[in-house]
């Protein structure tokens, strides 16, 4: 027998020679000839004389338990790893017996409560519910005793409970049954409870963010569709859905270019998906000329738009966000601008700076072979209707002279009002007879206007000069020089008639 185990054994023995005992049973290690350790269970009894009841023979049983032993010891390893993994987990056992309703707490368990490993818990239903948050109650209530019934759908509850020290901390709790009786009724309940306290602090704080976010979506004017990496749409805010005609629930789940459709202000043409140009080259969109969004109803919008990719912490592209402007107004109010800088405010005809570009124009095509017709008109007889009428009626004559002016003309010439009663035009690719012709006509029509104002007829005329736009002018006088020369001997002779400079 090992030498530790020999003086509880003798002690034993001596009692049952003595008459002490009934009989000797215990656990004890023997060396075996080997000099191996083995454990064994050593049963001894006493056989007595039936008279006397004298001792007669002793009688000891030697039975091996080593593979008892070393299981027992794998057991104790395995629990005691268990417990490490549990606790390095932080997550706390505890085991319900159904049947006798009482309840084990590991040690962990009650770390997170701040309770003390030797403190008596009282495992009562309704002791626990009275540690739980007021808000928290009826959701615990209703549902605790799911676990003990083995629900299939029912995975965890989540709770707060307050600890030891006054303060509540969230419990994610999992448990099912173990084991059930004859009938199949669970009889025992063995779960885990973590403390999750961070992690809920952090999806509220997620929660609260993400809320933030969604009320600044919602409210700003700009549209905004954010679509994953294979451009379908994931989410569009309420602007986006004005703007594109696209209900959030008919539009998520749909390819971004059948939501967003934009066309070339220009030209007409449909243009490529700007996220679709993101997503291909990994980098921002920017559309900021003369776009169209072609709405679901048929609606367009001038609009201006960026598509942005958006990336993983990894770097790895998930997505894109394209945020979108109505601009229609603020391009409305540009092109009204940029006519009004090029305009007369008066005949809606191109002001005398505009004119004097487009001349410019010309006269550098005409060095390059193109022939050209510049035509100075001044009117006659303009100033009694001023002065005699008003200058409202000189406006509105003014008004009905451009516009016969410009029905005059050729679709592609251009005239403009350059002063007072003087009005310029300039004939694209014409030649000297053209020129004369189309000035001619001028001077009819306007000299067959009758102008009524106050129950009074006016009539006006025109005296226009006309010179050849070619490589280089005719005189020092330039292009502008000349057929205001011309137009000043059409008046000398006469008025109501179109001169030539080259006839002077």
């Amino acid at each position: 027998m090992h030498p530790d185990d020999t003086g509880i054994a003798r002690l034993q023995l001596q009692r049952l020679m003595r008459n002490e005992a009934e009989d000797f049973r215990g656990d004890h290690r023997f060396r075996r000839a080997d000099g191996e350790t083995v454990w064994v269970t050593v049963a001894a009894s006493l056989l007595r004389d039936d008279a006397a009841g004298s001792p007669l023979y002793l009688i000891t049983q030697l039975t091996s338990i080593e593979l008892q032993k070393k299981a027992e010891a794998a057991l104790a390893h395995s629990e005691s790893r268990l417990n490490f993994a549990l606790e390095s987990a932080g997550q706390g056992v505890w085991d319900h017996d159904i049947v006798n309703e009482t309840m084990f707490y590991s040690r962990m368990w009650r770390m997170m409560r701040g309770i003390a490993p030797d403190e008596i818990v009282d495992g009562n239903e309704e002791k626990w519910l009275a540690r739980i948050h007021p808000d928290d109650v009826d959701y615990v209530r209703s549902n605790v005793h799911r676990q003990d019934e083995g629900d299939a759908t029912f995975d965890f509850l989540e709770y707060r409970e307050l600890t030891a020290d006054g303060r509540y901390i969230w419990i994610l709790s999992r448990g099912k049954p173990v084991e059930w009786d004859e009938a199949g009724k669970p009889t025992r309940t063995l779960g885990t409870d973590t403390d999750i306290t961070r992690i809920k602090t952090v999806e509220l704080e997620l929660a609260a963010e993400k809320e933030r976010l969604r009320v600044t979506l919602n409210s700003i004017a700009d549209g905004m569709i954010s679509t994953n990496d294979s451009g379908h749409v994931v989410f569009i805010n309420p602007a986006a859905e004005l703007l594109t005609g696209w209900k959030s629930s008919d539009a998520v789940g749909e390819e971004v270019r059948t939501i967003f459709r934009v066309r070339d202000g220009a030209t007409g043409e449909i243009q490529p998906c700007p996220v679709a140009l993101c997503l291909g080259g990994d980098m921002p969109v920017h559309l900021d000329d003369d776009m169209i969004l072609v709405g679901k109803g048929g609606l367009e919008r001038d609009i201006r738009c960026t598509a942005a990719p958006l990336k993983t912490p990894l770097g790895r592209l998930s997505g894109a966000v394209l945020v979108f402007q109505d601009v229609t107004q603020s391009r409305a109010m540009q092109r009204e601008l940029a006519h009004s800088a090029t305009h007369d405010d008066l005949t809606g005809l191109p002001n005398r700076p505009a004119f004097e570009r487009a001349l410019n124009a010309a006269i550098a095509s005409a060095r390059g072979g193109r022939k050209h017709c510049l035509l100075y008109v001044d009117l006659d007889r303009f100033k009694p209707v001023n002065d005699n009428a008003g200058h409202a009626a000189g406006d509105a004559l003014l008004k009905q002279v451009a516009q016969t002016i410009r029905g005059s003309c050729r679709s592609h010439d251009l005239a403009a009002r350059i002063g007072g009663d003087e009005f310029g035009v300039l004939l694209n690719d014409c030649s000297s007879e053209g020129g004369q012709r189309l000035a001619d006509k001028i001077v009819r029509a306007i000299g067959s206007l009758d102008f009524s104002w106050a129950g009074r007829t006016y009539h006006i005329g025109a005296s226009v000069g006309i010179t050849s736009i070619d490589d280089q002018p005719s005189s020092p006088l330039g292009f502008m020089g000349e057929a205001d020369a011309a137009c000043y001997a059409a008046k000398a002779r006469g008025r109501g008639i179109a001169v030539h400079f080259r006839d002077l």
